[in-house]
């Protein structure tokens, strides 16, 4: 943070001195890190600072991943309205702008949840030109998957992997290894590690683009989750080709591209899509050509990054038009954040009653 000459400043929850900080810092425009944090914040940041711009970065949209995960453990219809879809979405319409970076999600929250369009901005990941001095096909060797264990997604597709997908591509490719990478994984270690299989768990990588450019093929069978899979992006910076499910791609290729290999649910499917990429030299090189164009056609930092400081602009200027609009935003602001308000007054007192 530092670096990029931002300021950081330590805050505590129940805290006054959070709002007399705030008020003297006079900011135009305060970001919430996901809906957790404007439930905690957002009441603080209104009373102190009533005309700042108040913006929610979800990141993803919690709800649908959620309803994703219910709906793999216990089948049926997709459950949206869920008890995080009461928290997120009122977060939403309590914000005067909230920053997606899945299109896909967009479009659900303008059809499910009536989210009006002036509150909502796209805003995906940004990469960098990809660089084309990268080891090539015959320098690389083995399968990877990558990802955080905090995240459940990336665990389920690691067990997912392990026991109905690596199985059908190590009795085609009996010499191939999968390297299992991931933080927070070390108590799943004993039932992920398998080298009679060759599935090997590797813990934690120290730069996941150094790490994952010395692998063939990118592994990312996810059955369920949101928003933009890093893991693909990391494919992208370091041309390594990623096999991986329609979840997995959902808000990456866009109208008019395509992904360059097969996309699929079924096991079966993936398996031979990888055992392809992992022989065939001219399907591999196709499959990184393709995303590097998706990764230069949308995902271009220097397409994106100085959209931004406009759609902030734009927002602020119809700030007090889009909050008259929104009476909804407006009721849940008063009754959330009033209830909030004096939970967090009480919290508070009884802190210092017994300091």
């Amino acid at each position: 943070m530092a670096a990029m000459n931002v300021a950081a400043h330590r805050i505590q929850v129940n805290d006054s001195r959070f709002d007399e900080w705030l008020r003297a810092l006079e900011p135009d425009v305060v970001i919430f890190d996901r809906f957790m944090i404007e439930e905690q914040f957002g009441w603080r940041v209104e009373t102190a600072c009533p005309n700042a711009l108040r913006v929610l970065d979800t990141q993803d949209l919690h709800c649908l991943r959620e309803a994703r995960h219910q709906q793999l453990k216990k089948g049926g219809d997709l459950d949206l309205f869920n008890e995080s879809a009461l928290r997120e979405i009122a977060s939403i319409h309590r914000s005067d702008l909230t920053l997606m970076i899945s299109q896909f999600e967009m479009q659900l929250l303008n059809d499910e949840f009536k989210i009006p369009a002036a509150q909502l901005a796209y805003w995906p990941f940004l990469l960098d030109r990809i660089q084309s001095s990268v080891p090539s096909f015959e320098a690389r060797r083995h399968f990877i998957m990558i990802g955080s264990f905090h995240h459940a997604p990336n665990l389920d597709a690691a067990r997912w992997c392990k026991q109905a997908i690596w199985p059908l591509i190590r009795e085609r490719l009996p010499d191939a290894e999968l390297h299992l990478y991931g933080s927070y994984g070390e108590k799943y270690a004993g039932e992920l590690n398998d080298p009679k299989s060759g599935f090997y768990f590797k813990g934690r990588a120290e730069d996941a683009l150094e790490t994952m450019q010395d692998y063939r093929v990118n592994l990312a069978p996810l059955r369920f989750g949101a928003g933009l899979k890093g893991k693909l992006f990391d494919g992208f910076e370091t041309g390594t080709p990623s096999v991986t499910t329609p979840v997995g791609i959902e808000g990456v290729v866009g109208e008019g591209l395509e992904w360059g290999c097969a996309v699929s649910d079924d096991p079966e499917v993936i398996a031979q899509t990888a055992v392809a990429l992992y022989r065939d030299q001219s399907l591999w090189q196709k499959v990184v050509s393709q995303g590097r164009l998706i990764a230069e056609k949308r995902f271009a930092r220097s397409t994106w990054e100085e959209r931004l400081p406009t759609v902030l602009s734009d927002s602020i200027e119809s700030l007090d038009g889009n909050r008259k609009a929104h009476f909804v935003g407006r009721m849940l602001r008063h009754h959330h954040h009033r209830s909030t308000e004096y939970m967090s007054r009480w919290i508070e007192a009884k802190n210092v009653k017994r300091i």
